[in-house]
C-alpha cells in the first residue's frame, strides 16, 4: 500500500493544478474527465457536478415544430407535497455525502488512513447531525427509507483491510474494527442504522477462505453490502479488456463462491475508469453492476437528479481539515462543514421512499423517470 499512496499524492497535486472547484461551485463532468481516468488512491479530482440550483429551462422555439405540426404536450403538474415532507423542508435532489475510507487502525500511518478515534468521532458527528447511512446499493437504486427531516449518508470502505472487520471467538465483530465502532455509534445514537458497504480485494479483511465466507455471511446477514473492487487492485485505465475483466471476474467468482450471491455495485481502484466503461460494467453471466464508484472529492448529487450517472458516482475522502491534498476544502470534515452552513443544498429526505419531494424551484431537474413519484411545495 505505500506506494499507492505515494501516487496518490503526486495526482492530487495534478488534480489542484487541473483546478479544483470551491464546495458550491458547479462544474461540468467533461472538464475532469483526464484527471478523473488518472485516478488516485485517495481521490480523484471533482468530476461530477455538484447538485444544480435553479437553473433555468433552456430557451427555444415554442407553440409547433419546423414542420408546423404542434409540439408535444407539457407535462402533467406535480403534485403537492405532504404536509409532513413541506414541514420537514424535504429536498430530495440535495447532494450525498458519499465517504470513502481506507484503513482503519489505532494509530494512522499512512495519509490514507483513518484511527478508530477519528472514525468513531465522524460516525457521532454524521449521527447527530441527522445522518442516517443507507448501501450503496440503495442509493444506485433510489429506494430507500430514511426518516423526514434526515440526510441520507453512504459509508465505503475500499481494500477489505484487517481493520475493517472481523469476528472474535464469539463470533462477535472485533472491537476497533470499523463495523464495531459502527455498531458502537448507532447504539449510541438511536435511530443511526449500522450499514455500511465494504469494496472487496483478494485479501478479504486478511482472512482464509473458511473465515472470510462466514465474515461475509455475518455481514450481510447484519445489513451491511459488499461490493467487488478487484482481485489486485491494479489502475485499470491502463488495461486491456481481458486484464480489466479478468481483475473484476476474478474477485466477483470468488465472492460468490463464498457467499452464494453477487455484488451489485463496483468501485474503481484509485478511482481509475477503463478505456472502455462497458468492460468494467457487465460480463455476460460473469458480473453485472448497477453502479460504478469514483474516488473524489465532491458529495454525490442526487440518484433523481437529470444529470445523476450511476456508472460514475462521487465520493468524498474521509479526512480532517488538513493542508495534504487540499483536505481544507475537499474531504470529508470541510464539506459537513459545508452542507451545515448551506442546508438547502443537502437531500433531505420526505420520510416516504415511494415519493421524491423538493421545493418548485427545482421542478426542472427531477429525472423524467422519478417523475411520477415527483412532489413538489
Amino acid at each position: 500500500m505505500p506506494l499507492l499512496h505515494k501516487i496518490a499524492g503526486v495526482v492530487v497535486v495534478c488534480a489542484v493544478v487541473l483546478g479544483l472547484t470551491l464546495p458550491g461551485e458547479r462544474r461540468g463532468r467533461d472538464e475532469g474527465k483526464a484527471a478523473e481516468r488518472a485516478g488516485a488512491a485517495s481521490s480523484v479530482p471533482p468530476t461530477a457536478q455538484a447538485a444544480k440550483a435553479g437553473v433555468a429551462p433552456s430557451a427555444g422555439a415554442s407553440g409547433t415544430a419546423k414542420t408546423g405540426s404542434p409540439s408535444a404536450a407539457p407535462p402533467a403538474p406535480i403534485p403537492a407535497a405532504a404536509p409532513a415532507a413541506v414541514a420537514a423542508k424535504a429536498n430530495e435532489l440535495g447532494q450525498v455525502p458519499v465517504l470513502m475510507y481506507h484503513r482503519i487502525l489505532k494509530k494512522p500511518e499512512l495519509s490514507l488512513d483513518r484511527s478508530t478515534k477519528e472514525l468513531y468521532d465522524e460516525l457521532t458527528r454524521l449521527a447527530k447531525g441527522g445522518y442516517q447511512p443507507i448501501t450503496a446499493a440503495e442509493f444506485v437504486g433510489g429506494r430507500f427509507a430514511v426518516p423526514a427531516g434526515r440526510h441520507p449518508v453512504v459509508l465505503t470502505f475500499d481494500d477489505s483491510t484487517p481493520g475493517h472487520f472481523g469476528l472474535d471467538a464469539q463470533g462477535n465483530p472485533k472491537p476497533d474494527t470499523a463495523v464495531a465502532v459502527i455498531e458502537q455509534v448507532a447504539r449510541e445514537n438511536p435511530g443511526f442504522r449500522p450499514t455500511a458497504t465494504f469494496y472487496l480485494n483478494k485479501e478479504l479483511f486478511g482472512m482464509d477462505d473458511v473465515q472470510a465466507a462466514a465474515g461475509l455471511k455475518w455481514l450481510q446477514q447484519h445489513g451491511f453490502e459488499i461490493g467487488n473492487h478487484t482481485v489486485t487492485h491494479p489502475n485499470l485505465s491502463s488495461m486491456s479488456e481481458k486484464a480489466v475483466r479478468k481483475e473484476i471476474s476474478g474477485m466477483e467468482d470468488r465472492i460468490a463462491r463464498l457467499t452464494g450471491t453477487h455484488t451489485t455495485t463496483f468501485a474503481y481502484p484509485f478511482g481509475s475508469v477503463p478505456k472502455k466503461e462497458a468492460w468494467a460494467e457487465r460480463q455476460d453471466d460473469a458480473y453485472s453492476f448497477q453502479g460504478m464508484f469514483l474516488a473524489g472529492w465532491r458529495p454525490s448529487i442526487s440518484p433523481f437528479d437529470e444529470d445523476f450517472d450511476r456508472w460514475k458516482i462521487d465520493r468524498v475522502r474521509s479526512e480532517g481539515k488538513i493542508k495534504e491534498n487540499d483536505c481544507k476544502r475537499y474531504c470529508s470534515t470541510a464539506w459537513l462543514d459545508y452542507l451545515d452552513k448551506n442546508p438547502d443544498e443537502r437531500y433531505t429526505s420526505d420520510g416516504d421512499p415511494n415519493t421524491v419531494t423538493f421545493p418548485k424551484a427545482a421542478e426542472d431537474r427531477i429525472a423524467k423517470e422519478h417523475r411520477a413519484r415527483a412532489r413538489t411545495y
